[in-house]
C-alpha cells in the first residue's frame, strides 16, 4: 500500500520500518475500499505513522485518555516546530484519526458506560410502541426523544422515574415554554410524555394518574401554518443549483424530487436504488409516517437529473440508498445534513422563509398545487396524508385567493 501512495523509496522505507507497518497499511487499504481518494490517503498515512510513533501500542487496548495525552503531545511538538498557530486542531485531528483506526483495529478499549437509571423503561416504552402499537417510525423516534429528554431532565433534578409527579411534568413543559418553544412543540412534547406516562402507569413503573393530568397549550384548530416560499423562490433555487458542481448536481436531483412531489426529508433519505423502475418510469416511496408504499411517475426531468447524479456524482459503494455524502466513508445523509443542504440554499440566495429545510419546499409544493386547482384529496394522497384534515391547512395559506376574495366588490348588493 505504501508503493501505491508514495513515489520515493526513502517515504517508502520511513513508512515500511515504523511501528505497525501492516496494520498501517490494512487500514489504508480498507479507506480506499470505501472510495477514499488517494489526496485523502496521502495526509491520512502521515498521520497514522506519527500515532504509531507516538502511542504506547505495546498491549492489545489503548483508551481514550492516553490517545488525548499522546496527541497533546504531537500537538506541541507541532507546534513547537512551527507547522501549527495552536495545539487545539493538531491534537483533535490526532485524536479522531488515532480512535478511528485503532476501534477498527480491535485496539480501542471502548468507555464503560454506565446506562442511566431510565434506561429500561425507556426501551420498553419504545419496543411498545414499535411491536404493540406499530406506530410509524417517524411517530417513534419523536416520542421516544421527548421521552428521554425529560427523563434526562427529571435525574438532573436528582429524581427517578417512580417517584415523579403531575408537577415535574408541568415544570418541565413550562421550562420548554421559557427557552422558545412554540406552543405547538410544546404541545408535541405533552403527548409525547402522555403516551409515555399512560404506558408507564400500566406497568406499575409510576405513580397513577399523571398521564391523564398532562395539559398542552391551547392550540387553535389549524394554527400551525405550512411556512413555505414563494413558488418562484423554489424554482429560483432549482436554477442555482444547475451548474457542473457534483455537489449541485447531487443537490439538484434532491431538491427537484422533493419540489416535484412533495417529498419528506427522510423519505428522500432513505430512498433506495431498488424503488426506482426504470422501463416504466415509475418509483416507490415509503410514507415516513404512514408507513404505506406508493408509486408515483418518473417525471423527465427528474429522471434526467437522477440519472446525471448517479453516473457523474454517486460514489460507486454497495450502500443501496440514493443519495450519499460525497466525501468517505460514504454513507446515506442524516437528518440534519438534509436541513442544513436546504437551509443554506436559502441564505445564499436570500430566500425568506418562516422554516428553511426541506418541509418548506414540501409546503410550497403543496400550496402551489392547490394554487393550481388540484383538489385537497388528490393533493393529501401525494402527500401521504392518510386524512383530508391534514391537507386542508393549505386551502388557509392561498393567500392569492384570499386576496381576490378580500378585493371583490359588494356593490350592487342588496
Amino acid at each position: 500500500m505504501f508503493e501505491k501512495l508514495f513515489a520515493y523509496s526513502g517515504v517508502v522505507s520511513r513508512h515500511r520500518d515504523a511501528p505497525l507497518a501492516e496494520e498501517r497499511q490494512r487500514y489504508l487499504a480498507y479507506r480506499e475500499d470505501q472510495g477514499t481518494p488517494k489526496s485523502t490517503l496521502l495526509p491520512l498515512a502521515s498521520e497514522l505513522l506519527a500515532i504509531a510513533q507516538h502511542l504506547p501500542l505495546g498491549k492489545n487496548s489503548v483508551g481514550a485518555p492516553e490517545i488525548a495525552q499522546a496527541g497533546l503531545r504531537w500537538a506541541q511538538h507541532q507546534q513547537q516546530c512551527g507547522r501549527a498557530k495552536t495545539v487545539e486542531w493538531p491534537q483533535t485531528r490526532f485524536v479522531q484519526t488515532a480512535t478511528q483506526w485503532l476501534r477498527f483495529l480491535g485496539y480501542f478499549q471502548e468507555p464503560e458506560l454506565t446506562p442511566p437509571a431510565y434506561a429500561e423503561p425507556l426501551a420498553n416504552f419504545v419496543y411498545a410502541m414499535q411491536h404493540q402499537q406499530n406506530l410509524a417510525d417517524a411517530t417513534v423516534v419523536n416520542y421516544r426523544w421527548h421521552a428521554e429528554r425529560f427523563l434526562g431532565w427529571l435525574e438532573a433534578q436528582k429524581r427517578d422515574l417512580a417517584q415523579a409527579q403531575l408537577t415535574d411534568v408541568d415544570a418541565y413543559l413550562a421550562q420548554l415554554g421559557t427557552q422558545g418553544w412554540e406552543r405547538v412543540s410544546v404541545a408535541s412534547a405533552a403527548a409525547a410524555l402522555r403516551a409515555f406516562f399512560r404506558h408507564s402507569e400500566g406497568r406499575g413503573e409510576c405513580a397513577s394518574g399523571i398521564a391523564s393530568g398532562i395539559e398542552s397549550p391551547r392550540i387553535f384548530q389549524q394554527e400551525n401554518m405550512p411556512g413555505g416560499p414563494p413558488w418562484p423562490e423554489v424554482q429560483r433555487l432549482l436554477v442555482h443549483l444547475q451548474t457542473d458542481q457534483p455537489r449541485d448536481i447531487r443537490n439538484y436531483a434532491i431538491v427537484l424530487l422533493v419540489a416535484g412531489y412533495g417529498l419528506r426529508s427522510g423519505e428522500v433519505r432513505h430512498w433506495r436504488l431498488d424503488d426506482v423502475d426504470w422501463p416504466q418510469s415509475r418509483f416507490r416511496i415509503a410514507h415516513s409516517k404512514s408507513g404505506q408504499v406508493q408509486e408515483y411517475p418518473l417525471m423527465p426531468q427528474v429522471g434526467h437529473a437522477l440519472i446525471r447524479y448517479l453516473q457523474e456524482v454517486r460514489p460507486q459503494v454497495e450502500r443501496r440508498e440514493v443519495f450519499l455524502t460525497l466525501r468517505a466513508p460514504f454513507r446515506p445523509l442524516s437528518a440534519g445534513a438534509l436541513r442544513d443542504l436546504f437551509a443554506s440554499l436559502f441564505e445564499v440566495l436570500g430566500i425568506q422563509s418562516p422554516k428553511q429545510g426541506p418541509h418548506a419546499v414540501r409546503h410550497a409544493w403543496a400550496t402551489h398545487m392547490l394554487a393550481q386547482g388540484l383538489g385537497l384529496t388528490e393533493i393529501g394522497g401525494l402527500l401521504g396524508h392518510r386524512q383530508v384534515a391534514t391537507t386542508r391547512i393549505y386551502a388557509k395559506v392561498d393567500l392569492a385567493g384570499l386576496r381576490e376574495v378580500a378585493d371583490f366588490s359588494l356593490e350592487g348588493l342588496r
